[in-house]
């Protein structure tokens, strides 16, 4: 399936964002300008079931033929965000990026709380300015509006991928990679840490983020790169 893929910048190093669950491009506003600055080129899909991109079955194997087909192979690097970072694992050998950062990923989902589900389909239906400021004190006024802008183009109907339960521990690196933790991360704990670091993925943690960390502290995301980017 082609996606819905927003480009900017003429830099000589392409970098490939891609963003979490309810979100869109745009929620890489920040990070893109950064990234530009230093010489990028980005690249920022929209994930099928958000923003502009199709609608279809929500399977991490389908994200992921989606990202080969609509994404050249090689970029510098690609960061995914939560179940971004879930969609770049299952694409990476193919994608084969020179370094892949997951930042939080959605790893393992047998870790979410019970009846999350429901929770966040009626986080998004209700959502307001208030309510996402209320959830995320330390988002900038740019975040809260995209956010309501990703809630609005979501289905809600990508829920079903979450709802599996399973794991997709990466059993291998494939490329340099790192995990980027917040703190505490949303499904990754010390074990499964442990284990990435064993199937030779670098782990940092960036104290005192939130899930969403390019969004709840933006500085730490950044410094967190270094070397990566």
């Amino acid at each position: 399936m082609k996606l819905n893929v927003h480009e900017r910048g003429d830099g000589d190093k392409t970098a490939l964002l891609i963003h979490g669950g309810m979100s869109d491009h745009r929620t890489w506003h920040a990070v893109e300008d950064e990234l530009i600055a230093r010489g990028y080129r980005v690249i920022a899909p929209d994930l099928r079931g958000h923003g502009l991109s199709p609608r279809g079955d929500y399977r991490p194997e389908s994200l992921a033929d989606d990202l080969v087909e609509s994404i050249p192979a090689g970029v510098d690097v690609a960061i995914g965000h939560s179940l971004g970072g879930l969609s770049l694992s299952f694409a990476v050998e193919r994608l084969r990026p020179a370094r892949a950062v997951y930042s939080d990923p959605g790893f393992r989902f047998g870790h979410l709380p019970a009846n999350i589900t429901q929770f966040m389909i009626n986080m998004v239906r209700t959502a307001t300015a208030e309510s996402v400021r209320k959830m995320n004190p330390r988002w900038s006024d740019a975040d809260v509006a995209a956010e309501l802008a990703g809630f609005a183009l979501f289905d809600t109907g990508f829920f079903a991928l979450t709802e599996t339960q399973e794991d997709y521990l990466p059993a291998s690196a494939v490329v340099p990679s790192m995990v980027q933790l917040a703190d505490p991360s949303f499904t990754i704990d010390e074990c499964s840490a442990q284990e990435l670091r064993d199937n030779g993925f670098e782990i940092r943690t960036v104290k005192g983020a939130g899930h969403c960390i390019h969004r709840d502290d933006y500085a730490g995301f950044m410094a967190s790169l270094d070397g990566w980017i």
